[in-house]
């Protein structure tokens, strides 16, 4: 696991995009896993950019998202479809359809989950995992104490998950969504690449538990510790509880130095 500690939004925006790029360099068609929240945002915001000025296309490429709400409509302003288009894939030249999230809005729900397993293994497995962390360590919609080999699946969302959440929807946890469609700890951990973005003091236990405490299903993120190829992305406030903060930071600069 490699641990970029940055001063602010903007730089690890830039760092995450230039780790795609790297991705992109050696294989355009790369199928890319997309996160929603807040914490990738400014990664979305620098590819963008990056696009508009001819550097990067995902004009070959494939997406899928980590998850969706159950009992919203596609069009609601919140729903992880609308998220994510508005946010970045309306803004890129994804070819139309190759950006896929799982089907919410059918009554087999555990069969819609299965389908979407198993398209993402059918175009090849992603080359490239968007992730963000909750402050119970949740990563997609995996919830403390959830199977640390889950694939695609309906999960059932805990209060923290949904106050956390409730600013996208009025400071109203009561409009929250109960459910949601994950892709499972199992089904991420087998993407190639994974960068984690994470900000705030809020999120700092949580990396200090991913990163430094033991695996188990009550942090599900620290199963990331098994993954050979996983970047955290984080700044001061989030790592402040890092108790190897200075080895990570050695060991960032003579990974960047070299590769980046």
């Amino acid at each position: 696991m490699k641990i970029a500690i940055l001063p602010d939004n903007e730089a690890i925006g830039k760092v995450g995009a230039d780790i795609l790029a790297s991705t992109l360099k050696d294989k355009p068609d790369a199928v890319i896993g997309l996160a929603t929240g807040s914490s990738p945002l400014p990664f979305y915001r620098e590819l963008i950019e990056r696009y508009k000025a001819g550097e990067i296309s995902f004009a070959q490429c494939k997406a899928f998202t980590l998850d969706e709400y159950i009992g919203l409509e596609p069009n609601h302003p919140e729903s992880y479809v609308q998220f994510i288009h508005r946010e970045f894939v309306d803004h890129v030249d994804f070819a139309e359809g190759a950006v896929k999230t799982p089907n919410a809005q059918t009554d087999d729900l555990n069969g819609a989950a299965a389908d979407y397993d198993a398209a993402i293994k059918d175009a090849g497995g992603v080359d490239f995992q968007v992730l963000g962390i909750g402050s119970d360590g949740h990563i997609a919609f995996n919830e403390p104490g959830d199977s640390l080999a889950s694939r695609t699946h309906v999960v059932f969302l805990h209060d923290q998950t949904r106050r956390d959440n409730a600013r996208f929807f009025d400071d109203d946890i009561n409009q929250v969504p109960k459910e949601a469609i994950s892709q499972g700890l199992g089904t991420i951990q087998e993407a190639r690449k994974i960068v984690l973005f994470v900000q705030g003091k809020g999120k700092a236990r949580a990396v200090r538990e991913m990163v430094e405490g033991g695996i188990s299903a009550r942090w599900p993120a620290s199963v990331l510790q098994l993954h050979p190829n996983v970047y955290v992305l984080a700044d001061e406030d989030a790592a402040s509880e890092l108790e190897l903060i200075s080895n990570y930071r050695e060991d960032w600069d003579n990974f960047a130095s070299a590769n980046l």
